[in-house]
């Protein structure tokens, strides 16, 4: 292989690490954590991966071991939602809910995702688990072509990513924000700033008077210095 044959397949292989294809790309929900116990609004984000389809319907399974009572829908231009219900067992009534019922998916349909676009669909739900969990929520995508691609895969704890990865939402309770360090008792920050420079001010007067103390007398400008006269000589007149 010559030399530039080389440089293009490396190139090639850089930018295929650096820029990976839309194959890589699935169906997320963002946020991906939440607070237990109360309301939470995400989106599901959905990309289309065909260069000659468009993604036509979308299909959310919400988690059997959890429902909810309260779900609204965002609408979305071009798009229709059918929220899919059913009645309610004890365990999964709310208080708020005075219908009976939960809801068990929702399916957009009507809109397209043209190819190398992606589209948003937004979702408000309520209440959260209490606890901290993972919500799954399988997610059935389908081309203008008539495939379907499921997005169905739970991925566990420390195990490879699968293929094709269901939505999952996180329900965690934040991380407790560390104390405010306090000062020791007894101890004033402000009292102790105020001594050292205190401190500091008697140190320069201290030097200053030392200096002055050291410096020889210099008898004014003008004046003559005058002579003592010696033990044994008389006085001049």
């Amino acid at each position: 292989m010559s030399r530039p044959s080389t440089v293009l397949v490396a190139l090639a292989a850089f930018l295929v690490i650096l820029f990976p294809s839309t194959a890589s790309a699935h169906v997320t929900v963002s946020p991906g954590t939440a607070e237990p116990g109360g309301y939470a609004r995400v989106v599901f984000r959905v990309p289309n991966e065909r260069a000659d389809a468009s993604t036509t319907r979308l299909e959310v399974s919400f988690p059997a071991d959890h429902r909810f009572a309260s779900v609204s829908v965002q609408p979305v231009p071009g798009w229709t939602a059918t929220t899919r219900t059913e009645k309610a067992d004890g365990a999964a009534q709310s208080d708020e809910d005075s219908s009976g019922q939960v809801v068990t998916g929702i399916v957009w349909e009507g809109g397209t995702v043209q190819p190398g676009q992606f589209q948003e669909f937004g979702v408000s739900m309520g209440r959260l688990p209490t606890t901290n969990t993972k919500l799954v929520f399988k997610a059935v995508q389908t081309y203008s072509s008539g495939e379907v691609v499921r997005w169905i895969d739970v991925q566990t704890d420390g195990g490879p990513r699968p293929e094709h990865p269901a939505p999952t939402l996180s329900v965690a309770a934040p991380p407790v924000a560390a104390a405010p360090v306090t000062p020791a008792a007894g101890t004033d920050p402000l009292g102790r700033v105020l001594g050292g420079a205190g401190l500091l001010a008697g140190l320069v007067a201290l030097g200053v008077a030392v200096t002055a103390r050291r410096r020889p007398f210099a008898p004014a400008d003008g004046v003559a210095a005058q002579e003592e006269p010696a033990a044994n000589e008389p006085a001049r007149v």
